[in-house]
């Protein structure tokens, strides 16, 4: 079966980070919020087109869209569809961004 998404090795970074700073305090949360931002994921390489441009934080053709307190950012029109970061909105998400060549 063909994936529907990939996610960049940032992205996949992002991810882990993530679920280990939730485990401290959850193990099962942490399990939860991963289902679901992998689920979102999926949502967005079936539905493409989700989510809005920010050129406060790239000039890139990117996509973002929030997940709890996170922003998954993607680029639209890839197959699969290439999921670049999933960022904290505390974080300086431009800055971030940079730092990765986005």
């Amino acid at each position: 079966m063909k994936e529907l998404y990939a996610l960049s090795s940032y992205a996949l970074s992002d991810l882990v980070e993530i679920w280990d700073y939730i485990r401290q305090d959850d193990p099962d949360a942490a399990d939860r919020v991963e289902a679901e931002l992998l689920e979102k994921c999926e949502s967005l390489a079936r539905m493409p087109g989700q989510g809005h441009r920010r050129s406060d934080y790239t000039k890139a053709n990117v996509l973002f869209v929030p997940a709890y307190s996170y922003l998954i950012a993607y680029r639209p029109g890839t197959d699969p569809l290439q999921i670049l970061a999933i960022i904290h909105g505390a974080r300086q998400v431009r800055k971030v961004l940079k730092e990765r060549g986005v």
